[in-house]
């Protein structure tokens, strides 16, 4: 899918105090970015911002980065905080890829994967977020105790995430193919806008919750 430019994104994340373009130079310093000691959530691939900024408003003694690659996405996502005085968020724009960059050992004590790209074809399979690769970025900026969320609507890459969570060495806590119908994992749930859009379609959504 081709994004569409949005005129002046950049020069809007990189004048806003709740956007970052040089997290890098923040690895293992994000508590002083937010003034305190509390818990720090990562969204990875935030999309427009709307479970991270729902999820900030609900709980603000956690801490929660969103990170985005593209500007034209993340720029939607400070439009929604401009009427809101949430100090507990901020966004990134970068690559996954690069995550141990901005992150230390043990910074991170969740991260939320929502509606990822599936990366369908077999040669790309490295790149989804819930492969073997990543799953091994993850362990090196959680903590030990640190949980990944992961929600999606694709069979495929569900299937795919449930065989490579144990491959590499990830507990299996909980997990769901259809988490809107189980009471337990959808107890305090917030939608994105795919979970939204998705399943007001019919699509079952599904949930995996792992650790090491």
């Amino acid at each position: 899918m081709r994004l569409r430019n949005v005129p002046g994104s950049d020069e809007t994340i990189e004048n806003s105090n709740k956007a970052y373009t040089n997290p890098e130079d923040y690895k293992g310093s994000w508590k002083n970015v937010f003034g305190n000691d509390n818990e720090i959530h990562i969204e990875i691939g935030m999309g427009k911002g709307q479970f991270l900024t729902q999820m900030a408003e609900r709980n603000p003694n956690i801490n929660y980065i969103g990170i985005e690659k593209y500007s034209s996405v993340l720029v939607r996502a400070l439009e929604k905080l401009e009427d809101n005085e949430l100090d507990n968020i901020r966004f990134i724009r970068m690559d996954a890829e690069n995550i141990e960059n901005v992150f230390e050992q043990g910074e991170v004590d969740k991260i939320y994967l929502n509606f990822s790209d599936p990366w369908p074809k077999d040669r790309h399979a490295k790149r989804r977020l819930t492969s073997h690769r990543f799953l091994d970025r993850y362990n090196n900026v959680l903590k030990k105790d640190g949980v990944v969320e992961f929600k999606t609507d694709n069979d495929l890459l569900f299937e795919f995430s449930l065989e490579q969570a144990p491959e590499a060495g990830w507990n299996i806590d909980a997990f769901t193919w259809d988490l809107h119908n189980d009471a337990e994992l959808n107890e305090g749930n917030v939608m994105t806008e795919y979970e939204t859009k998705f399943s007001s379609m019919g699509n079952k959504i599904h949930k995996m919750i792992i650790s090491r």
